[in-house]
C-alpha cells in the first residue's frame, strides 16, 4: 500500500525558525510545511540540555503524530542539545523511516568555503555556545578555521520584542559585535547561529566594513535540504506538494500571529496545542 504523504514538519522554540522557513518556503515552493513554535516555553538558549532534549523530542512526536515524515530543527539550541539523541536513540524506536534533521551540521560544511582569512565569528545564544557544537562540527569539516564565539542572550528578546531596530537596541547589537572582534581581529566570516538573528542582518552589514560577511543560515539549510530530498528520493516521495503551510503554537496563537508577521512579513493563522 502507498504510504500516505505528509508535510515538512519545522520546529523551533519560537519564532527564530520562521527565517529558516521562509527560505524553505523559496526553495521548495511545491512543498507542504507544518511549523510548530513552542513558544510558551520559549527561550530554550537558557535551559539544560535535559529539558531541551525532553522539549525537542516532545515536539518532534508531535510534528510526527501530524504526518510529517521529515522533521528539521530550525532551532540551533535544539540542534545543539537534542539532535543527536533523537537521531540515535528515539528515531530507531519511534519510527526507523522518519528523519529528524538540524542548522549546524549544513552551516559547518560550507563555513570553510565562505571564509578567505580560516577566522569565523559565532554569534548564538548561551546555550548554542556553551554546547560547542560548532566547534565540534568544525572540527571534522573545517579544521583549519580558527573559531571565537560570543553568547548575545539579549539580541532574542530584542528582537521578538521588535526592539532590535530601536536606538538602545543597535546600540546593544553593536557593543556585542565589537566585543567579538576585540577578541580576534583577524574575523572576516560572522555566522549568525541563531535562527532570530537574520532579523539584524541588514544592520550588521551597515555596521561592518566590507572585508567582513555576514551569513545567515536558512539559504543555507534551504540548499541542503534541497540536495538531501534529491539525495534520498524516497524520503522526497513521502512530502506532500501543494505549496502549502500551516501553523502550530504552544502559545496564545494571537501573540504568535502577531509576532510571526515581523518574521514573515506576512499575515499568518496559527493553531493553538498543547505538548
Amino acid at each position: 500500500m502507498e504510504k500516505q504523504q505528509g508535510p515538512i514538519g519545522v520546529f523551533d522554540s519560537g519564532y527564530g525558525g520562521l527565517t529558516v522557513l521562509k527560505e524553505l518556503q523559496t526553495k521548495l515552493p511545491n512543498n507542504d510545511f507544518l511549523y510548530l513554535g513552542d513558544n510558551a516555553r520559549a527561550p530554550y538558549g537558557n535551559r539544560s540540555f535535559d529539558v531541551v532534549y525532553e522539549y525537542t523530542l516532545e515536539a518532534v512526536k508531535e510534528l510526527f503524530s501530524r504526518g510529517c515524515s521529515l522533521v528539521i530543527l530550525a532551532c540551533n539550541t535544539a540542534s545543539a542539545k537534542a539532535l543527536r539523541s533523537i537521531q540515535q536513540n528515539d528515531l530507531p524506536k519511534i519510527d526507523p523511516e522518519k528523519r529528524v534533521l538540524g542548522v549546524i551540521r549544513p552551516s559547518a560544511e560550507v563555513i570553510s568555503d565562505l571564509t578567505k582569512s580560516n577566522h569565523v565569528g559565532i554569534v548564538a545564544t548561551q546555550g548554542t555556545i556553551q554546547s560547542n557544537s560548532y566547534k565540534i562540527e568544525l572540527e571534522k569539516y573545517a579544521p583549519s578555521v580558527h573559531i571565537t564565539q560570543k553568547a548575545c542572550p539579549i539580541w532574542v528578546p530584542l528582537i521578538e520584542n521588535n526592539l532590535h531596530d530601536s536606538l538602545p537596541g543597535k546600540m546593544f547589537i553593536k557593543q556585542d559585535i565589537e566585543l567579538l572582534l576585540a577578541e580576534n581581529e583577524k574575523i572576516d566570516t560572522i555566522v549568525l547561529a541563531c535562527t532570530h538573528y537574520p532579523l539584524v542582518k541588514d544592520y550588521l552589514e551597515e555596521l561592518l566594513p566590507d572585508s567582513i560577511q555576514v551569513i545567515a543560515q536558512g539559504a543555507i539549510v534551504a540548499e541542503k535540504l534541497v540536495d538531501y530530498l534529491n539525495r534520498h528520493p524516497e524520503m522526497n516521495l513521502k512530502c506532500s506538494k501543494n505549496g502549502r503551510t500551516d501553523y502550530l503554537t504552544t502559545e496564545n496563537e494571537t501573540i504568535f500571529n502577531e509576532k510571526a508577521g515581523i518574521f514573515m512579513q506576512k499575515q499568518v493563522a496559527a493553531i493553538h496545542i498543547k505538548l
